[in-house]
């Protein structure tokens, strides 16, 4: 049996290499973006629905210090203090946390995903350790941020910036403190115009609410965290946009708010996710159900499959009762014509694929080394709040429902794959080579198709206009997985179809969360 262990070397070099690359060549054409002034400031903001928190109420913060008091005189003298004597190096800081929290922290986010997306490699003895929870820092280090993993990464981060946020917008409007340079005007306000309330800081409630979640989620990675979150609280008061009791409000909420999101994170039964014990029963499940052939893993040596029980991790936007209802039926049976056809379609491009086909089979292969399927959705939303000038508030609501919608269309599909068990196409011919590397877990249905249209379908509703975009970009991920060969054409249009149905659900509580949209 061939081993799949040197394409995986293979791709992890290839990863390694390009990270390395763009972090050194500085030619690169990349995206520059720069501050703009938010379309709109939703004034009404915090009266929307949180997704964890009662209310936007439910942390009290303290009345601001009068802007005519002695102590709000000398937090402007300190602002002035710190604008007469900015270097090179504090302004480009400025300019980086000026395109907003909400932006830079997701593609934080995703930065760690593609860092930490690294299978463990077999050890001397043949088997392969397991990243642990308890011991980060041991080799191999945790987590190794697959795409379940990284998908409850970018849900957590999402509803914890949207919820923090929400309660920030309440009280800004209730203490409705002007900006530092409205209040005296000798002070150069290094950021867009805004008349949006100061107090408390929406910047350190998302650098706060941030980094406490990618703390829980990347503990390995707390110096660079705290190190990116004082960056960004303190860029802030060098852009003149905020004063230090501004910061404190903010962040004191920030983490009150944290602590409520990791109290859900903790008991949501993601720390039973890969739990083996139970895989025996399933496959034996799916065989009392008709299944002829059950998945097994290809790989040499025999790699235990990726969080068998992650389809019983708690969702979020609908209960275990609806999960289980939109649960497809069974795939074809093996050797029935519909099975046939769709391995004869595989057989064909395990020949040859066009260069367009190659292209799409590659550049949404999102394997190890990158920021994984989710996470290339997540860069998909974070690019059009930019250009839709969205501010922080609409910008946290995009992100909490996009996370939500993938992070529960990760759990109906891990459901799905470990209820039918189903083999992967390698499994059934091993002569349909793949070009993407094979994934160590059951086939039907496809999981890129399913985190791609419940992905397409929450952000076709936040953004209307870009509809015939996304859908054609969910519709070219599923593709992608077929010219890939590790995915039967069924696979990929049910996965499709359940995916559509998954991300109704975010839509549906969008439509009810106030906001208008």
């Amino acid at each position: 049996m061939k081993t799949f262990l040197p394409k995986y070397i293979y791709t992890l070099f290839i990863a390694g290499f390009l990270l390395v690359s763009n972090g050194c060549d500085k030619s690169l054409d990349l995206p520059q973006y720069q501050a703009f002034t938010p379309a709109t400031l939703d004034e009404n903001g915090g009266n929307w629905k949180p997704f964890v928190l009662k209310s936007a109420t439910e942390f009290t913060v303290a009345e601001p210090m009068p802007t005519n008091s002695a102590e709000y005189s000398q937090e402007i003298a300190e602002l002035k203090s710190l604008q007469a004597s900015l270097t090179d190096d504090q302004k480009e800081k400025i300019n980086y946390w000026n395109t907003g929290g909400v932006f830079r922290w997701n593609e934080i986010a995703r930065e760690l995903a593609a860092r930490y997306n690294l299978p463990p490699v077999a050890g001397p003895d043949g088997k392969y350790p397991v990243p642990d929870a308890n011991n980060p820092f041991q080799e191999p280090k945790f987590p190794f941020a697959n795409p379940p993993y990284a998908a409850r990464a970018f849900a957590y981060l999402g509803v914890a910036q949207y919820d923090g946020l929400v309660a920030a917008w309440k009280y800004k409007y209730m203490f409705n403190r002007m900006r530092p340079s409205a209040f005296d005007a000798s002070i150069k306000a290094l950021v867009p115009a805004s008349d949006l309330p100061t107090y408390p800081s929406e910047d350190a409630v998302v650098a706060t609410v941030s980094l406490e979640i990618l703390k829980f989620m990347f503990p390995t990675e707390i110096e660079y965290l705290t190190q990116k979150a004082e960056e960004h609280k303190i860029s802030r008061l060098w852009a003149g946009a905020q004063v230090k009791s501004d910061i404190a409000a903010g962040e004191e909420l920030g983490k009150l708010v944290a602590q409520k999101i990791l109290a859900a994170a903790k008991s949501d039964g993601m720390k039973d996710a890969n739990n083996q014990t139970l895989v025996s029963g399933m496959q034996e499940s799916a065989i009392s159900r008709g299944l002829t052939v059950a998945w097994k893993s290809q790989e040499q040596p025999y790699r235990l499959p990726l969080l068998p029980n992650y389809g019983a991790v708690k969702t979020w936007n609908f209960d275990e009762e609806t999960k289980i209802r939109l649960r497809p039926a069974a795939p074809p049976a093996i050797g029935s014509p519909e099975f046939n056809k769709d391995m004869d379609e595989l057989r064909k491009y395990a020949k040859g694929l066009t260069r367009e086909q190659h292209r799409i089979a590659n550049f949404w292969a999102d394997g190890p080394g990158t920021y994984t399927p989710p996470g290339h959705w997540s860069q998909i939303a974070t690019d059009l709040i930019y250009k839709n000038k969205f501010n922080e508030l609409r910008a946290a609501r995009t992100m909490a429902l996009l996370g939500t919608a993938v992070m529960d269309a990760g759990i109906c599909c891990w459901d799905v794959k470990f209820y039918y068990f189903y083999p992967r196409p390698y499994q059934m011919d091993n002569s349909i080579k793949t070009v993407v590397g094979l994934p160590n877990f059951p086939s039907y249905t496809s999981g890129h198709s399913t985190f791609s249209a419940a992905a397409a379908t929450v952000l076709s509703y936040v953004f209307p206009g870009e509809k015939d975009m996304l859908e054609a970009k969910a519709l070219e991920a599923a593709e992608s997985r077929i010219y890939g060969t590790i995915h039967y054409r069924f696979d990929s249009e049910v996965g499709l179809r359940c995916g559509k149905n998954i991300g109704s659900y975010a839509v549906l509580r969008g439509q009810q969360d106030g906001s208008g949209l």
